[in-house]
């Protein structure tokens, strides 16, 4: 019987599911924009799909094509190319202000 355990770390939630032989942690991918701010959040219980759709973001940004995803049931994505690549993507970590992406992109830009 598994036991569900979870932690909540500044903006993310973090949900271990603890078994006799394993512990599977919950990844989380957000897209920030600077003027719209979260244009998506989405939690992935497997790692295979978060690896998945972040090379999908990865591919979208490297052939400068749209992202669009839909899962077949409930849940279509679109993003236009020129949104995407003025946004920052961040897999499973803590909250980003606004202020901390624009300094942080202002000292790339440099």
């Amino acid at each position: 019987m598994p036991i569900l355990v979870g932690l909540k770390y500044s903006s993310y939630i973090c949900v271990i599911i603890k078994t006799k032989d394993m512990a599977v942690v919950q990844k989380t991918v957000k897209i920030i924009h600077p003027q719209f701010g979260s244009l998506l959040e989405d939690t992935f219980l497997d790692e295979v799909q978060f690896k998945l759709f972040l090379k999908l973001i990865h591919s979208c940004l490297e052939l400068k094509q749209d992202l669009t995803t839909f899962n077949g049931v409930d849940f279509l994505f679109h993003l236009p190319y020129k949104l995407l690549a003025e946004s920052i993507v961040l897999g499973n970590t803590i909250q980003v202000s606004l202020g901390e992406y624009a300094s942080k992109k202002a000292k790339i830009e440099e």
